[in-house]
C-alpha cells in the first residue's frame, strides 16, 4: 500500500518527504479511510479477497496529505485487526520490537501503531529478517525471552503512546473498522 501510494499519489518525492506529508494530516485523515487490502486473499480475513479501497474522499476539502496519512494510517490499523485476533487467542501484546526498516522508519507510522494498540514499540538497528529469527527462536525455545532475544541487537528507540492522541487514534480505528465490515 505505501509503495502503491508513493508509485501513484507522490512519484516526485521520496519517503521522507511522503511522511513529512502525511504529518500534516491530522489523526483520522479528516475521515479518509484506507482498507489497504490489495495483495489478494488475506488470512487475517479468512482467506478473503475484499482488495483496496479508499473511502471518504471529499474532492473539495482533502489533499494528497490526507491519502498519503489515511494509507498509512490504513496499514496500522490492518496490523492491529491481526494483533487483536492475536488477542482473542490469548497472546497479549504490550511491547512491540521492530527493527528499524520499512514502514517502522516513518515517525507517523510508529506512533499510530503506538497509539492504536496501545503497545510500547522498541526499535533495534536491524531488518525484518533477523527479528523473525530472534520470533522463531524464541518460539523454539532456543531463547528464554524476548528481553534475551534482542540483548544483542542495539536499541536505538522507544515510542510509548501518547495519551492525548488516544482517543482520536480510537475513533479512527473504529471507523476504519466499520468500513471494513461493510466490505467482508
Amino acid at each position: 500500500m505505501n509503495a502503491w501510494t508513493h508509485r501513484n499519489i507522490t512519484p516526485e518525492i521520496g519517503y521522507a518527504e511522503m511522511n513529512d506529508l502525511a504529518a500534516q494530516s491530522p489523526i483520522g485523515s479528516e475521515g479518509v479511510t484506507v482498507i489497504p487490502f490489495g495483495n489478494g486473499a488475506e488470512r487475517v480475513l479468512e482467506n478473503k479477497e475484499i482488495g483496496c479501497s479508499i473511502n471518504g474522499v471529499n474532492f473539495n476539502k482533502h489533499s494528497k496529505a490526507h491519502l498519503v496519512r489515511a494509507a498509512q494510517e490504513g496499514i496500522v490499523f490492518s496490523f492491529c485487526y491481526g494483533m487483536e485476533i492475536m488477542q482473542q487467542m490469548g497472546m497479549d501484546v504490550k511491547k512491540i520490537h521492530a527493527g528499524k526498516a520499512n514502514m517502522f522508519l516513518s515517525p507517523l507510522f510508529r506512533d499510530t501503531l503506538a497509539g492504536v494498540s496501545g503497545a510500547t514499540i522498541e526499535l533495534y538497528d536491524t531488518d525484518g529478517s533477523v527479528g523473525a529469527a530472534k520470533g522463531a527462536g524464541i518460539g523454539a525455545g532456543i531463547y528464554a525471552n524476548a528481553d534475551e532475544a534482542f540483548a544483542s541487537l542495539e536499541k536505538l528507540q522507544v515510542i510509548e503512546p501518547k495519551q492525548a492522541d488516544r482517543a482520536a487514534y480510537a475513533e479512527a480505528y473504529a471507523r476504519w473498522k466499520e468500513v471494513l465490515a461493510s466490505k467482508k
